[in-house]
């Protein structure tokens, strides 16, 4: 009797921790799912030069080319009305060519930053620059564009 009262409570809470999600096919879920893993590269790289991480020259040169790729994906998963679910302010619908100004500098300054990891042996000094515009590209969208 006991086993049967747990399982039909476990049952009830696996189903309940369903619902609510986002659905990872969704234009939100993919954009969120790009958004976390920009957030996990950008994390790294910025972690390699304040020195929470080992600062090592290829693999800052790999996450530069990781991140700069990302940063040409998340915008195609804006779709043309708002959704319910959505942390973006209602402005990325309303001004829209802001928005895509915002993320075409956000592609530019990640391919400045590749472009800067082409030299090698890689030096922290030679990319804390180019690292600091991304950082400020996606805190100028996010200021604009997100609900905090």
């Amino acid at each position: 009797m006991m086993f049967k009262r747990m399982t039909v409570i476990l049952v009830a809470c696996l189903a309940l921790s369903a619902c609510g999600g986002v659905d990872p096919n969704s234009p939100l879920g993919q954009r969120k799912a790009i958004f976390k893993q920009m957030l996990k590269t950008s994390e790294d790289l910025g972690g390699m030069l304040r020195g929470r991480l080992a600062f090592d020259g290829q693999k800052f040169a790999d996450g530069a080319v990781k991140l700069d790729a990302l940063s040409h994906q998340p915008w195609q998963h804006f779709p043309q009305v708002r959704e319910e679910d959505s942390s973006a302010t209602p402005d990325v619908w309303q001004k829209q060519a802001r928005f895509q100004e915002l993320a075409r500098q956000m592609e530019q300054v990640t391919g400045e930053l590749v472009a800067q990891t082409r030299t090698q042996p890689l030096e922290p000094a030679a990319v804390a620059a180019p690292m600091g515009k991304v950082e400020a590209a996606c805190k100028a969208c996010h200021t604009e564009f997100r609900n905090h």
